[in-house]
């Protein structure tokens, strides 16, 4: 018999390296140091995306982040977050302690994230994602979803972000008979047709290629698992690239009604940058109305424009929030213009504004069929209202819904819709809440701005300039 020899390999030598420097990502949940708070620490090396990624393990679980100080200088990212759940509590649950740190440390290793929670990604044999961006129009949500029920599609998903007259919708849908997924051939024919329903009311003059791009249907691989191009996306980050991608930024276009203000409603925003020249950063700072996964927002836009946040700090108090982030581009250059300050400025806003309702939060939930989503927008379309954005699901024969409205004329809103809705749905459970948070933004591109931060908030940009070189020489990588 012939002996078959083969080089001998040490277990233990994968782990050596972890061994000695300490592991790439060290995430560290402390429920004993503050009385009221958790406090979240994350040491990792460092790449670019990671903050994004972990504001968005941390914001997936409902957590409200109350401070937050980043440095990732020197190939080196050290995180500390003060974190509470939504009621206002420490976060004591050991499942989502141990969640928290999985999907952090499964990020920086490049493996799939535990899908524990909300529908962020899809089995290949459930539904196909379409995405759609175009000029929004009052009744145009309504308008998609009768199509799709026409189309004998069935919607498992649904998201649909209006904001400055422009719309970006991402929907999940199957086979009507058999939820099943669609062949590419028919959704082929689908997105033909939802791209004629999006340009049902383009004048002939305005056809130009650019308004074209803007409004398109098409199949969202990046959200498809099984799609041949992109990766897995999370759905809201990609409803922020599509509002970017048609320039919701810009002022708003002259089509359907005026945005709505409400002067006893009026909260103050503010976005300043300016450079740090000494060491060549550009500092970008934000004052608004505090709100849920307002970090989120901001961080996200701020990484796809192509920036690199190298140091961060973050507030909350009471009702409003301080954001301070040092960047520079991609290239490694601060901004060096004022158009691209004034660029980035008016997407920030855009960003936060997105979410920022101007009516009513309308929350239906009822047993699922074919066409209730195309029932439900005919009814509020048929009674003046507006959906701002709207968040579809279904799950065990149940379709929760729901919408933020607006009425179309500036009216007050009649309650009577909800009875009408009522008798038009038949059995539906129906909660209406007052959401009415209008913003107006006040922009500079200097120090100057008219809000007060937290007297016992530091500016991190303080801390920079006069001890800069103390906070350089400590993050550095081991």
């Amino acid at each position: 018999m012939n002996r078959v020899c083969s080089p001998y390999f040490d277990p233990d030598f994968d782990s050596l390296a972890e061994r000695i420097n300490g592991p790439k990502c060290r995430v560290t949940i402390d429920n004993e140091s503050l009385e009221n708070c958790t406090v979240v620490k994350i040491d990792s090396v460092n790449k670019q995306g990671l903050l994004l990624e972990v504001v968005q393990v941390l914001t997936d679980m409902n957590l409200i982040i109350l401070k937050g100080y980043i440095s990732s200088d020197a190939g080196w990212f050290m995180d500390v977050f003060h974190v509470k759940d939504e009621l206002g509590n420490k976060v004591t649950n050991q499942r989502v302690v141990n969640y928290i740190q999985k999907a952090i440390g499964a990020n920086r290793e490049g493996i799939e994230k535990s899908k524990t929670g909300s529908r962020k990604y899809l089995k290949c044999d459930e539904a196909r994602a379409i995405e759609m961006t175009g000029r929004d129009r009052p009744g145009l949500f309504s308008e998609i979803s009768a199509a799709l029920a026409d189309l004998h599609c069935n919607v498992v998903e649904a998201h649909a972000w209006s904001h400055n007259a422009r719309l970006a919708c991402v929907v999940y849908i199957s086979e009507e008979s058999t939820d099943k997924p669609i062949d590419h051939n028919r959704l082929a024919a689908i997105e033909d047709h939802l791209t004629t329903v999006l340009r049902a009311t383009t004048s002939p003059r305005s056809t130009n290629e650019e308004n074209v791009k803007q409004q398109e249907v098409k199949t969202a691989y990046g959200l498809n698992p099984e799609g041949d191009q992109g990766t897995v996306t999370d759905v809201e980050r990609r409803l922020h690239q599509l509002m970017l991608s048609v320039r919701d930024f810009e002022s708003p276009i002259r089509m359907g009604s005026p945005r709505l203000v409400d002067s006893k409603e009026e909260k103050m925003l503010s976005v300043c940058i300016e450079n740090c020249h000494e060491k060549g950063y550009s500092i970008v700072s934000i004052q608004c109305k505090d709100r849920k996964r307002l970090m989120f927002d901001t961080v996200c836009t701020l990484t796809d424009m192509q920036y690199v946040i190298f140091h961060a700090s973050v507030d909350s108090r009471g009702d409003y929030a301080f954001q301070e982030y040092f960047i520079r581009h991609v290239d490694g250059y601060a901004m060096s213009t004022e158009s691209e300050k004034e660029r980035v400025i008016k997407c920030l806003e855009a960003a936060i504004e997105r979410r920022v309702c101007e009516g009513i939060r309308l929350e239906l939930c009822a047993t699922n069929r074919i066409g209730l989503l195309s029932d439900i927008t005919r009814v509020l379309r048929e009674n003046g209202l507006a959906v701002v954005r709207a968040d579809i699901a279904t799950e065990g024969g149940r379709a929760r819904n729901t919408f933020y409205l607006r009425d179309i004329s500036g009216n007050n809103f009649d309650m009577k819709f909800v009875k009408s809705m009522k008798t038009e749905m038949g059995e539906i459970d129906v909660a209406v809440n007052n959401e009415t948070t209008t913003t107006t933004t006040t922009t500079t591109n200097n120090t100057n701005n008219s809000m007060t931060r937290p007297s016992s908030f530091r500016s991190l940009g303080d801390l920079m300039k006069s001890q800069f070189e103390k906070l350089s020489h400590n993050f550095v990588a081991i």
